[in-house]
């Protein structure tokens, strides 16, 4: 067996890591407040009622959350830079 068949696995993992995590950095520099906006507002609507225009978004008040988006005056949800839903309340677990 050739020696460079030995080593076709190692370098087929390493073009798929590379490939995922190019990916992974491609959508979050890509992200808009906008993107981040409607899909916390449709988030709402099917959790809470309501409508899409009760959200809007404010500047994360501390250094791990980006925005804030509010709804409704009652429900905050607290988004980081990669768009994810950061942990709200100690007790409640992330999704």
């Amino acid at each position: 067996m050739p020696r460079w068949l030995w080593w076709t696995p190692l370098v087929v993992l390493t073009a798929v890591a590379g490939l995922l995590v190019f990916r992974q950095g491609w959508i979050t520099a890509h992200m808009t407040e906008t993107d981040v906006i409607n899909h916390y507002a449709d988030r709402y609507v099917s959790e809470h009622g309501g409508r899409k225009t009760d959200c809007h978004a404010v500047p994360g008040a501390v250094a791990e959350v980006w925005l804030e988006v509010r709804c409704g005056g009652v429900v905050i949800y607290p988004v980081d830079r990669a768009g994810r839903l950061l942990r709200r309340d100690p007790s409640e677990p992330t999704t």
